[in-house]
């Protein structure tokens, strides 16, 4: 018997936004800014990636769902209206001092299946942990 679950990714987001918060830090997250459904500034987009600093003080309406990550915050003096997938989230971390945690890009495959009797191949995946420092 198979259970499918739904993505751990919103849950750690908000478990290590709270974690760092509660230690005084300012929370940011990195994003893959040409991810599907991203609506940042252009001017904040480097490289493809942008960081965001979602500290209460720097953002208003700030909502982590299990879908999407939005608020508002200005950029440039100009407010305007964030949405990022929460699949697009790659890390969240202190600006402090770098704590936090990278994530893995999920595939939209399923998981690979146990080789039957007689395959000898067996699937080779590298580990998608990092360390962050």
């Amino acid at each position: 018997m198979s259970a499918e679950m739904t993505s751990n990714r919103p849950y750690l987001l908000r478990a290590l936004y709270e974690w760092i918060v509660d230690n005084k830090m300012t929370p940011h997250v990195l994003v893959e800014a040409g991810a599907e459904g991203v609506q940042v500034p252009d001017q904040a987009i480097q490289k493809g990636k942008v960081i965001l600093n979602v500290d209460k003080a720097a953002v208003r309406e700030l909502e982590l769902g299990n879908e999407w990550l939005t608020f508002k915050a200005r950029f440039s003096g100009a407010e305007h209206y964030v949405a990022v997938p929460i699949e697009a989230v790659l890390a969240i971390y202190s600006k402090e001092n770098g704590q936090g945690m990278m994530f893995a890009l999920e595939d939209e495959t399923s998981p690979p299946t146990d080789p039957g009797p007689g395959d000898d191949k067996t699937p080779t995946r590298r580990p998608h942990l990092k360390i962050v420092k």
